[in-house]
């Protein structure tokens, strides 16, 4: 469900970005006046890419470490299982002693 709503609203934010991109070349303005709004609203863009960036990362690291967390805990029930019928876990290696 969030999916299909996140896809809208990159659907709209896009049209959005591109009618105002239009816009502008047709706007009234300078090209200095025109120059100058598009540096500023590149800057501000710039910060908010930088800051919804940060966020998807510190989602990314959550889902790693909750990854993690899962295969772990598989690894121990695994182990656990393997205990109870009667077997090693991790196998013990067996060393070949020369001279014996």
């Amino acid at each position: 469900m969030t999916e299909k709503i996140e896809s809208h609203a990159a659907y709209f934010l896009t049209g959005l970005a591109i009618g105002s991109l239009i816009s502008m070349f047709f706007a009234p303005k300078s090209g200095e006046g025109t120059r100058t709004f598009l540096s500023k609203k590149f800057k501000e863009e710039s910060k908010q890419a930088r800051k919804k960036a940060r966020e998807l990362r510190a989602r990314a690291e959550d889902l790693v470490d909750s990854g993690k967390e899962l295969v772990n805990e598989a690894k121990e029930q695994i182990a656990a299982k393997l205990e109870e019928a009667g077997e090693d876990y991790p196998p013990e290696k067996k060393s070949k002693a020369k001279g014996v």
